[in-house]
């Protein structure tokens, strides 16, 4: 068995592991490099093998870091199966197209607008190459395993997001567990992820690898922010990731409302098309979630769902106090630009980030006390407020990392740590060693490892 990675190995995107085993090539992931610019200039660098070599692949979950890729990935040349859980396939078709639609659209902006560098400025793929990707794809099963040759896969359920799974790669009577990204056992919307019990190598996330979550009542804090923001007569802007972190947003707001810790009348906008069919998915699945099917039905009562670009423009030009939910969750592209654009200068706003900001990113660069950021072409000033609540994240911290790892019941022969910021996966690598005394490591991206 070989390893190559080819993506999340120095960083906490991009996921991309390349398993050899029995004469097959597997690609566990196919992410997006996100972030500051030097990243996001690999997403346009040919992968190290040829697509063409690549016999599957194995999808953890939806998140454009993990799925973002695959298009590409089949316009050079990959002709083989998309393999993930039927939730995540739903979801990744909608992030897939959402996203192949910002780069076409951003690409005519700034050939409008004359701003790029690149003439003409392109997209990384297109809506076109989006659908020949999800056409690839074939759910699988839950308890269900799926043969590719010789080599068994299968999918364990990792909380985290609708459908996220870790992978289980067995062959050659050896395993190997990919943990995906694992979510939290106080998640909001999903259950804890599950423990697998055994595996020759581990390939565990590294996201909060040096963190633990706050103590904090994210629900109590936001229902404060919204309150002092409104006594000023300010509005709240929630830059969100439309999947799991929309639908966690509206879950707490119904609840602040049914408390009545925020007015039942506070007008409430979900500005986000693929928000809004995501939270559609998560009520067609409702029954992989763990609050009640009732809640779940609930997610949107009182909400108004922003449909076409004019409605997103004239709440925009809104004066009154609201609460607006846009993507993306990172403030990378999508609607959330037109409102931080008009709201960010005005010192009356709130804009809150509810979860982790990857670094190079216009929210890491807004969590970090920049005063302007650049939107469309041009300097925003930030006069607004802007909070921070880590504790919307999704993604299991240090501790709940180690949890899972504790979930083996024997040592694996060697654990690499993946999917984390330098400092985030060299200290969860220290824990590991220090408190389970196993063999681990942190790779260098494009490094191979023979097992």
């Amino acid at each position: 068995m070989q390893i190559r990675f080819l993506g999340a190995a120095d960083t906490v995107t991009g996921s991309r592991h390349l398993i050899e085993v029995a004469g097959k090539r597997l690609l566990l992931d196919c992410g997006l490099f996100q972030g500051f610019k030097n990243l996001r200039e690999r997403n346009w660098a040919p992968l190290a093998v040829a697509p063409s070599d690549i016999d599957a692949v194995v999808l953890s979950h939806a998140h454009l870091d993990h799925s973002g890729w695959l298009p590409l990935l089949v316009k050079q040349g990959f002709a083989g199966t998309i393999h993930a859980s039927a939730a995540s396939c739903e979801l990744a078709e909608v992030l897939l197209l959402d996203s192949a639609h910002i780069q076409e659209e951003d690409a005519r902006r700034a050939n409008r607008g004359g701003w790029s560098r690149h003439h003409p400025a392109r997209p990384l793929y297109g809506s076109k190459d989006a659908r020949e990707a999800i056409a690839r794809f074939k759910p699988v099963s839950a308890g269900r395993s799926v043969k590719i040759g010789a080599v068994t896969i299968e999918l364990v359920p990792a909380g985290h997001l609708l459908g996220a799974m870790s992978i289980v790669v067995r062959a050659v009577g050896r395993s190997l567990v990919f943990s995906g990204d694992l979510g939290r056992d106080d998640d909001l919307l999903m259950p804890a992820p599950r423990t697998i019990p055994h595996a020759d190598v581990v390939l565990v996330e590294s996201t909060y690898g040096n963190r633990i979550h706050p103590s904090e009542d994210a629900q109590a804090r936001l229902g404060e922010l919204i309150r002092e923001t409104v006594h000023r007569g300010g509005s709240v802007l929630l830059p969100s990731f439309a999947v799991g972190r929309a639908q966690a947003l509206l879950l707490v707001l119904q609840r602040l409302r049914a408390a009545g810790e925020i007015s039942a009348e506070m007008p409430i906008f979900l500005d986000s098309p693929m928000a809004r069919t995501a939270t559609e998915l998560y009520l067609r699945h409702r029954k992989l979630l763990r609050i009640p099917p009732s809640e779940a039905a609930s997610l949107t009562d009182g909400v108004t769902l922003v449909g076409d670009a004019r409605e997103s423009a004239r709440i925009t030009r809104s004066r009154w106090p609201k609460v607006v939910i846009s993507a993306s969750g990172m403030a990378t592209g999508g609607r959330v630009l037109h409102h931080l654009k008009a709201m960010a200068p005005n010192p009356r706003n709130q804009i809150v980030f509810p979860g982790f900001q990857v670094g190079g990113t216009r929210g890491a660069k807004m969590i970090g006390g920049a005063t302007e950021v650049k939107i469309h072409g041009e300097q925003v000033p930030i006069k607004a407020g802007v909070s921070h609540l880590e504790g919307f994240s999704g993604h299991a911290d240090a501790d709940g990392l180690m949890a899972w790892l504790r979930g083996f019941e024997r040592p694996p022969a060697h654990c690499f740590v993946v999917h984390g910021e330098p400092a985030a996966a060299d200290c969860l690598r220290g824990r590991i060693q220090d408190e389970l005394g196993w063999s681990v490591s942190v790779p260098e991206q494009g490094s191979s490892h023979r097992l």
